[in-house]
């Protein structure tokens, strides 16, 4: 009988935390919970045509893709198209391998590229990016922003695309 009580008393204390857990953290994550987006704006010496192409051709891509400065791409497939797919597959210095997938949603040729976003180690988190590439003297200045992003997410995107970038510069300034 007294173990009967116990544990009555302990499903009554867990039903009364998880009433307050549903009831209040939604509250008291609210900014976790609203979605936000990482900005960058970056000028390179080449042409709106040479950068679209590094992102929408599976050899340029190969070159650049990818944060960490020693990691390279394992395999990489565009169909650059509305309702087109990729998926890019690269490893780090480390040994550690990353996919990333999604759909093509916007394509303008040499303007403007916009497509969602999966990491396969995230499953049921999809993002969106947007990249759109405007004339800036001899060169490209680059808008993109990847929005949609929530604080649960495991990868610090600011850095991670300013690394990708830097390499995107160097594969860039190569030709």
């Amino acid at each position: 009988m007294l173990q009967r009580r116990l544990h009555r008393r302990d499903v009554l204390r867990a039903a009364r935390i998880l009433w307050l857990l549903v009831w209040t953290c939604p509250l008291m994550s609210n900014a976790q919970s609203q979605p936000h987006a990482v900005e960058i704006v970056r000028d390179f010496h080449a042409s709106p045509e040479k950068v679209w192409r590094a992102w929408t051709e599976p050899a340029w891509i190969s070159r650049w893709f990818g944060s960490n400065a020693g990691g390279r791409v394992l395999d990489a497939r565009l169909d650059v198209r509305p309702g087109g797919h990729f998926a890019v597959t690269f490893v780090d210095a480390d040994g550690a391998e990353h996919t990333c997938s999604g759909d093509y949603i916007d394509v303008q040729p040499f303007d403007k590229l916009s497509f969602t976003w999966h990491w396969k180690s995230e499953p049921g988190v999809e993002t969106l990016v947007t990249v759109a590439f405007r004339p800036e003297g001899t060169g490209t200045r680059m808008v993109f922003e990847h929005s949609r992003l929530f604080v649960a997410s495991a990868h610090d995107y600011s850095s991670g695309w300013r690394g990708t970038f830097d390499k995107l510069a160097r594969v860039l300034g190569e030709d």
